[in-house]
């Protein structure tokens, strides 16, 4: 599949060291890179459909400090999508009211009915970004009824209600940030977790030092503002498990890329 890594810290952060480790694993993940860092006010988005060890570009960038209060980082191992630009993570798109959200991915959804009128209105072609467009839906639907943003109890009740049905059946590892907070979420035994850095916490499909990583809580929602966890969701025990039925499915994906 795929690797993620999360950061999200009280104050700006030298996130380098983290970085080059997560980024040295993309030998076994050649189909893309993406980074996310925010500077408090915006969003900066730079990504490649190529494996981050041969990127000049990414290898310049990471030479000099990159110091972000949050980030989202990606390599990819295409499964619904082709190795093209469009398709690279992190997504990333605005609601109705302007708030700004995006998205990174590790996983397969095999079936989520919800998703499917995306395939025709997405940028690109995976099951990844159609979880955001529908994240966003929901959240433009909430937010015309009220005629007003949400708080953040009430997007972290929606993203909750999301993640709890959409988990049902389907590997949903997912890092989401709104511009605020960092929304995490691991229904896949040991495939996602944490560290508690200095006035932080730096989130991660594998470990990236010897330090006290940390298995993420499983099968719940967990939400971060800076370093402090702030929301803890649902207990929905949707556990995905490798079947021969997934393997099945992935299969015919792959004979088709």
């Amino acid at each position: 599949m795929c690797e993620i890594l999360g950061a999200s810290f009280d104050e700006e952060y030298l996130l380098n060291d983290y970085l080059k480790a997560f980024y040295s694993h993309s030998n076994n993940h050649p189909h893309g890179w993406g980074l996310a860092c925010t500077d408090g006010q915006n969003i900066y988005i730079e990504k490649e459909p190529l494996q981050a060890t041969s990127s000049y570009y990414l290898k310049q960038r990471l030479s000099q400090p990159i110091t972000t209060k949050a980030a989202l980082a990606h390599i990819r191992y295409a499964t619904i999508g082709n190795v093209e630009y469009k398709n690279c993570h992190p997504f990333s798109r605005r609601d109705n009211l302007s708030r700004r959200w995006t998205l990174i991915h590790n996983g397969t959804i095999f079936d989520y009915q919800p998703l499917n009128k995306f395939v025709k209105l997405q940028k690109g072609d995976t099951d990844s970004e159609r979880i955001l467009l529908y994240i966003i839906e929901q959240i433009n639907f909430i937010q015309k009824i009220t005629g007003k943003p949400l708080d953040s109890n009430e997007r972290f009740s929606v993203i909750d209600s999301i993640v709890s049905d959409m988990s049902k059946g389907n590997k949903l590892n997912l890092l989401l940030f709104d511009g605020e907070y960092l929304y995490a979420h691991t229904n896949y035994a040991n495939s996602l977790h944490y560290l508690e850095a200095e006035n932080g916490v730096i989130i991660s499909t594998l470990p990236l030092s010897d330090e006290n990583w940390q298995n993420m809580p499983f099968t719940r929602l967990c939400v971060f503002k800076g370093s402090k966890l702030v929301y803890s969701g649902t207990s929905h025990k949707n556990e995905f498990t490798d079947n021969e039925d997934s393997m099945k499915y992935l299969y015919q994906i792959f004979s088709d890329l």
